[in-house]
């Protein structure tokens, strides 16, 4: 007997965890079970071929909103070549409409329904003929009449009673693990499904200190837990929290969804003393519109929400991913804005604007006439118009949205979008009028490059705003650029350089300079760090913020050390420099170090 355990990922770097569970918690049967990983990017027709070659017994595929156009074309075209595989499915696209699945998709022979790893051990038995299928728990299947038969559901599976499902760390070489201490959420936000499973169950603590002391001493880049939310019990958070930072080597970072308005001080007060990157924390705000956050059944204070964003924002030491849905009950495009607008406010390393997916099994499908919800009728299902918003209004936000993974989400642009946020009435309004520009001169649709995206903000600065203004605009988005990468190939837009090229290389060539300046480059000749690192001479205004080395002092020589990095948004260390020869203005200032 050969099973498959087909996932195909929406990235390259993403894994499944669903199939590695699936795969570790069959017991005698693991042998005969192998994992076929793929990533929606790759073409259909290739991964046909390479299921077809595996010469399997059954193929089994994980089916999510973005894969299931793909398993529908290639699960079947594997029917019509290989009519005795038998094929079937799982996962959450297919768990809420058993039955109408197997009446259409005819080549399909059987669904599990709900979770999995007791009923495909199960099905393995089966397969095996050990066990008769009527006796299997959680599925749907096809007789050989071509009934269609659903089995009650089954139980949730005991998550103490798991395998650990990670045993090769060399297959997660540039990959992202995924892991969970929980399933099931305590709240019922009205679309999601997690909503469905209102019980909270939990691994057990000892299991889960083993398995994170195993990526631990991997030296695994990141792990992101699936927990829904992860601190809505505070004893386990908590000791995890203990747990890692005891055993912290550096190397690995955590990933947690969290409800923020329920951490306490004693959380607060712990997690900033973590290492700087040690965790990362998704929170899910989705509207600050109060109408909007009691129709979808959350229990949030955005308030106190904020209060704590701010809080662990002070700490310098947690990157912050805050998200909003569009397309909610009781948001229109106006009160959008203003949910845009307080959330931008907080400035979190990562702002996601998604658009609401009404999923099958959610109350949000269930209440979609009466919000007058138009959506895509196929995966993934987005909302496409409410009683409230427009799809033109829509349209308006997907180009905002657009703008703002390209310019804020990417961190290349941070000082240069906060000195522009000044001369819009709002920063919706800033991202719009700048998606209305892309709009206008013809560039979207195109795989702009990182530097094209840095000329043409700038062409969009020098059209909207005056001369002067503009040459200002033109330090700060030198200051950024270098403040992320030592670019050799100097844009043709950055200032002249030339005329102080004699001071920067007596600058390194200066012994003194050594021991003031570069701590950690000791083993490397003057030549080395000249090519590792980068000096500019720039006028900033004390406008570009007072975390911008040499903002509102006039001319300076800045300084940018690549080899020491902030180590939660990977900036440069920057430090204002004295040169051996310099203006009047500048002769008598005394270097000093900033945070940039």
């Amino acid at each position: 007997m050969k099973v498959l355990l087909t996932a195909i990922n929406a990235k390259y770097i993403h894994s499944n965890l669903a199939v590695y569970s699936l795969k570790a918690n069959c017991g005698s049967y693991e042998p005969q079970v192998k994992l076929m990983e793929y990533s929606i990017n790759q073409y259909p027709e290739e991964i046909f071929q390479s299921l077809y070659r595996e010469k399997a017994d059954v193929v089994c595929f994980s089916c999510y909103i973005w894969n299931i156009g793909i398993v529908n074309q290639v699960a079947g075209w594997l029917r019509q070549v290989a009519p005795d595989t038998r094929i079937w499915l799982g996962g959450p696209e297919v768990s809420f409409d058993v039955a109408e699945r197997l009446e259409t998709w005819h080549f399909v022979d059987g669904v599990m329904y709900g979770e999995g790893e007791d009923t495909f051990r199960e099905l393995m038995a089966c397969w095996n003929g050990k066990i008769d299928i009527e006796s299997v728990l959680g599925i749907g299947h096809r007789h050989k009449d071509g009934r269609v038969h659903i089995h009650p559901a089954r139980d949730f599976v005991n998550m103490s009673g798991l395998n650990f499902v990670y045993t090769r760390p060399e297959d997660f070489k540039n990959k992202i693990i995924y892991y969970e201490t929980s399933r099931g959420c305590p709240f019922q936000c009205s679309y999601c499904l997690s909503s469905v499973e209102k019980k909270v169950r939990f691994r057990d603590l000892e299991l889960v200190k083993r398995e994170l002391q195993q990526f631990i001493d991997w030296e695994i880049p990141q792990v992101k837990f699936v927990d829904r939310t992860f601190n809505c019990r505070r004893e386990h958070s908590m000791e995890i929290l203990k747990f890692i930072k005891a055993r912290d080597k550096g190397k690995t970072n955590f990933h947690f969804e969290i409800t923020a308005d329920l951490l306490t001080e004693e959380e607060l007060d712990f997690m900033s003393s973590l290492r700087p990157g040690l965790i990362q924390l998704e929170i899910g705000v989705q509207s600050t519109n109060p109408a909007t956050i009691k129709e979808i059944r959350r229990n949030v204070s955005f308030e106190k929400l904020q209060e704590i964003v701010k809080r662990i924002h002070a700490g310098k030491n947690i990157h912050q991913h805050l998200d909003l849905i569009a397309g909610l009950p009781f948001e229109d495009l106006e009160r959008f804005k203003q949910s845009f607008n307080d959330v931008y406010a907080l400035k979190p390393e990562q702002f996601q604007l998604g658009f609401l997916k009404v999923l099958k099994g959610s109350y949000m499908r269930e209440k979609a006439e009466d919000y007058g919800l138009i959506y895509q009728p196929e995966p993934p299902y987005e909302v496409l118009a409410t009683r409230w918003l427009s799809y033109d209004d829509l349209l308006v936000l997907k180009s905002v949205e657009e703008m703002v993974e390209v310019y804020y989400n990417s961190r290349q642009f941070e000082n240069s979008l906060d000195w522009l946020e000044n001369y819009f009435p709002s920063a919706f309004a800033m991202y719009e009028t700048l998606a209305r520009y892309y709009e206008a001169k013809g560039l979207n649709g195109i795989s702009h490059s990182r530097m094209a995206r840095y000329e043409i903000l700038l062409d969009f600065v020098r059209e909207n705003m005056k001369e002067e203004e503009t040459n200002i605009f033109v330090q700060i988005l030198t200051y950024d650029l270098y403040l992320r990468e030592n670019v050799k190939s100097r844009p043709a837009w950055a200032s002249n350089q030339d005329s102080y090229k004699g001071l920067y290389v007596n600058f390194f060539k200066n012994e003194e300079n050594r021991s003031r300046y570069f701590s950690g480059y000791e083993g490397y000749t003057t030549k080395q760090i000249q090519r590792m690192t980068h000096i500019e001479r720039l006028d900033l205004p004390a406008q570009a913020g007072a975390a911008v080395a040499g903002a509102g002092k006039g001319p300076v020589f800045i300084w940018f050390d690549y080899l020491n990095r902030d180590p939660l948004t990977y900036k440069s260390r920057t430090v204002e420099v004295e040169m051996d020869e310099i203006d009047e203005e500048t002769k008598d200032r005394k270097g000093s170090e900033f945070t940039g």
